[in-house]
């Protein structure tokens, strides 16, 4: 018996699957690493640390955004970059299961990232009324994509 070549539909359906998947766990591993930067701020002046980031990147030290940032990290204690760390270590344990899954091409995988992804829209869209940006609006578009993508995915292959 031999095996027939995929269809175009599912090879272009693989292509987007790896995509997707690509992008979550770069988004994951991404995460990870801001987790594990803010628990090496822990018992550091924080605004002191990202100052000198800022220097060592060649960042303009006078600008507007980069003071009202430091001016932020001045409040940021020791308990406050566990939450974080925390935080980010649980998104991106989310986001690397959700590419690793995918990757994968487990159907599971399909409908938790369905899941998981269609749960924090409604956050990200109180976020977009509280305040306006266009990279909120990317952000929406590129996950209702996802979804919308996945769901017809695995629509269609149920038939």
């Amino acid at each position: 018996m031999t095996k027939s070549k995929p269809s175009r539909s599912h090879s272009s359906g693989r292509k987007g699957l790896w995509l997707i998947a690509i992008f979550k766990l770069l988004k994951g591993l991404i995460l990870l690493a801001v987790g594990i930067g803010a628990l090496s701020l822990l018992h550091e002046n924080v605004a002191a640390q990202v100052a000198g980031w800022i220097a060592v990147l060649g960042v303009d030290p006078n600008n507007y955004y980069i003071h009202k940032f430091i001016r932020t990290l001045w409040t940021v204690d020791d308990a406050r970059l566990e939450a974080i760390s925390a935080g980010t270590f649980f998104y991106s344990a989310l986001m690397l299961t959700e590419g690793v899954g995918l990757a994968l091409h487990k159907k599971w995988a399909e409908y938790f990232t369905i899941v998981a992804t269609g749960s924090f829209m409604p956050l990200e869209i109180y976020e977009l009324a509280r305040k306006f940006s266009v990279t909120k609006i990317v952000v929406i578009a590129m996950n209702v994509a996802v979804v919308v993508y996945l769901a017809i995915g695995l629509r269609e292959r149920k038939r």
